[in-house]
């Protein structure tokens, strides 16, 4: 891979309950325990910034896909999901799940391929990252997730 972009952060303390700050500065925060886990709730928690970063970049590499095929998508948009479990081993795991929706797009011949978004996405995907329900705020016919990859 050539590298075009290198994004550099820091957590420093506690971990969960430390300090996060990247290096240009645009970042600069004490993440929170989810109450879910224990914690006090009441800030953003490194599950809510993944799933931010991986929904916009999968809908970016969504968008250039879209402008491969010459498609419009004018109004899609991709919302993820970001869920940690025990893993059955004394550790966690993620899972993430995808509702990308096209409202523009209705017939399965004008949608970008399955393959064709995973190959192009910045970041791969994980072979349980995929949606099986569309998004509740679908209008019309929405590309789910499972259709992409």
């Amino acid at each position: 891979m050539d590298t075009i972009h290198t994004a550099e952060a820091l957590a420093t303390g506690a971990g969960r309950s430390g300090h996060i700050a990247t290096t240009t500065g645009t970042l600069d925060m004490d993440p929170a325990v989810p109450k879910e886990m224990g914690g006090a709730g009441g800030g953003a928690n490194p599950e809510e910034l993944f799933a931010a970063g991986y929904a916009a970049c999968f809908h970016s590499a969504l968008q250039m896909v879209a402008r491969t095929q010459k498609v419009p998508i004018a109004h899609s948009s991709v919302g993820s999901r970001v869920h940690i479990g025990p893993d059955g081993q004394g550790g966690f795991a993620l899972a993430v799940d995808l509702d990308v929706v096209i409202p523009d797009v209705t017939t399965t011949e004008h949608r970008p391929s399955r393959t064709q978004p995973t190959r192009s996405a910045p970041t791969p995907m994980p072979p349980a990252a995929t949606s099986e329900s569309p998004s509740p705020s679908a209008t019309t016919d929405p590309l789910r997730a499972d259709v992409l990859h």
